[in-house]
């Protein structure tokens, strides 16, 4: 079970790591807002998770066709649709579509699956230790108002939790850059960042074998925040673009894992991003609508 398990999320992530190779071109076209660029991020983030999806002689893998042994539809409503099964572990139960001609390829992955299990539990405990510890640590911070704390353990505002979140802010800060420090904040919250940081984490880490998805993941840590800040600048308008660049600057870079920072994430690449920031029309909102729309048809879908 275990081996046909690691056979099937080793397909998954040959795919998510095409998908992902893809979204890292598209993220380097400056005129595309980050804003756009997280939601194109949870096209590989969903290739490492989801097996199955819908047929479409649209799909960016009808490419691969060629190479592909074989397709397992388990569910086909009607004429148009059907599902098809590319990496299942359900499914391996029934059928294993690896044919091994040599002993020491069931070796092998025999392996390799037990390798790539002791290592995800390892990484899993590690994360449950730093999460905790970080959690310890702030129980220390002083309430100020609302959910709003102040620590000396930290030296750059960030928000710590997911189920009740926190905002914990360093004291050297001055009085007039708590209001942008405290929206930018806001934003992480309402868009709860924290959860998607936490979900990419775990998803990097069942994939750990695969050195892209460490690349994929500090990618969008990046861009969650570069556009965090573009939401900020949104609430803010243009007359006030310096003023919270100047704000960041005052910040170190210092983000935990677990925590949504206001300082983290190479402030100088976001310095420039909220520098060259331009507010989206309503046509260029739409366009960019279409266009993610078009990024997870091609590519969330399996060759028909």
């Amino acid at each position: 079970m275990l081996q046909e398990a690691f056979y099937w999320l080793f397909n998954m992530s040959i795919i998510a790591t095409i998908t992902g190779a893809i979204i890292m071109l598209v993220r380097r076209v400056k005129k595309i807002p980050k804003r756009v660029v997280v939601f194109l991020w949870l096209i590989p983030f969903l290739r490492m998770i989801i097996p199955f999806g819908l047929n479409s002689p649209y799909s960016l893998l009808r490419l691969l066709s060629k190479i592909t042994t074989k397709t397992i539809i388990v569910y086909q409503p009607t004429d148009t649709f059907a599902f098809s099964v590319t990496n299942s572990i359900r499914v391996a139960n029934r059928y294993f579509p690896m044919t091994f001609k040599k002993d020491i390829f069931d070796t092998i992955f025999h392996a390799s699956s037990i390798i790539w299990l002791i290592v995800f539990l390892t990484i899993l405990f590690i994360l449950i230790v730093i999460y905790w510890t970080t959690l310890h640590e702030m129980k220390r911070a002083k309430h100020f108002r609302e959910n709003i704390y102040f620590s000396d353990q930290i030296t750059t505002p960030a928000v710590y939790g997911i189920i009740k979140p926190k905002i914990i802010l360093p004291y050297f800060y001055e009085q007039k850059d708590m209001e942008l420090i405290l929206l930018h904040e806001k934003i992480h919250i309402r868009r709860a960042d924290n959860f998607w940081r936490l979900l990419a984490f775990l998803i990097a880490a069942v994939h750990w074998f695969n050195p892209l998805s460490w690349l994929f993941l500090k990618l969008f840590l990046s861009d969650l925040e570069l556009s965090c800040d573009e939401y900020v600048l949104v609430k803010l308008g243009s007359g006030r673009m310096k003023e919270y660049a100047l704000s960041l600057l005052k910040s170190k870079e210092n983000a935990n894992m677990f925590s949504s920072a206001f300082g983290g994430r190479k402030t100088k690449t976001r310095i420039e991003n909220i520098l060259s920031f331009k507010k989206m029309t309503c046509f260029s909102f739409a366009c960019f609508l279409a266009f993610i729309a078009v990024m997870f048809f091609v590519l969330l879908t399996n060759a028909a």
